[in-house]
């Protein structure tokens, strides 16, 4: 994909991307370019690919073929020390928040300060108090996420991953196991968030609401490669059959070979 000479910046490129595992293609030949402040939401149906590649772009699996260019940088080339700081401008919240039970919200949510920083105990209070008012949380920093509904979990989690005001923020499934209302409600952080801290945000959903409320462009993904990316508009308005299938939530209905499904059974090569 090439930009716009007067476009706006690319902060992340992916070029001729490929992934598998135990030798099974997950992604096969996928380009992509994430422009500065936008909102790019990747969609696509279980098994697509889709989490394999938000994987790629933080550096948690090694492609097998392939760049990922972040801010400049290849990831895939850069030593351990200079990923260490690269990872300072980027935020992840995991799919189930990925909150450690041991730990109280607070202590939660300065773990990225603890990591990355060597500023004072009564510093990360205040930043940690800082991000959890932004996220419609505070007063709950004493709290374990035990105590916490769902939503409230998605909040925290939002809260530790903008803690160090990343340049890049990366979601997984953020609406996942959230009734219609909080759903909604994230949606509407997630954009809040964008106005006020201007940063690139990457959302991995299956929830065609929820992306279209949210997102600048949508890519979509189907066996690991990618059908099309484009504005909301463009998505409704495609004419690809699976991109169709998926709008309209229609089951596909791939034929199976019977001695290639028995061949998979069995392990016996042909």
């Amino acid at each position: 994909m090439t930009e716009p000479q007067n476009g706006p910046e690319t902060v992340i490129r992916v070029e001729r991307l490929s992934a598998d595992y135990g030798g099974r293609p997950i992604l096969r030949d996928v380009s992509l370019a994430i422009r500065r402040g936008e909102i790019l939401v990747i969609m696509g149906g279980s098994g697509s690919g889709k989490s394999t590649l938000l994987r790629c772009l933080l550096g948690l699996n090694r492609p097998t073929a392939g760049t990922v260019t972040v801010l400049g940088r290849d990831i895939y080339r850069l030593k351990e020390r200079e990923f260490h700081g690269l990872r300072r401008e980027m935020g992840v919240s995991f799919q189930g928040g990925a909150l450690f039970g041991s730990m109280t919200v607070g202590e939660n949510v300065q773990l990225p300060l603890r990591e990355h920083t060597s500023l004072d105990e009564q510093t990360m209070r205040i930043m940690s108090r800082m991000k959890l008012e932004v996220v419609n949380l505070a007063g709950f920093e004493d709290l374990m996420p035990a105590e916490l509904s769902g939503g409230m979990i998605k909040r925290a989690a939002l809260a530790r991953a903008i803690v160090m005001d990343p340049k890049l923020l990366f979601f997984d499934e953020p609406s996942a196991g959230l009734d219609p209302v909080v759903a909604a409600e994230l949606d509407e952080l997630i954009l809040r968030l964008r106005a006020a801290m201007g940063m690139t945000i990457v959302v991995v959903t299956h929830e065609l609401e929820s992306a279209f409320k949210i997102a600048d462009r949508i890519t979509v993904l189907d066996q690991g490669v990618i059908l099309m990316t484009g504005t909301v508009a463009e998505v409704r308005g495609s004419d690809n059959q699976r991109i169709r299938d998926l709008l309209g939530r229609r089951p596909r209905h791939d034929e199976v070979d019977p001695e290639e499904y028995l061949r998979r059974l069995t392990g016996v090569a042909s």
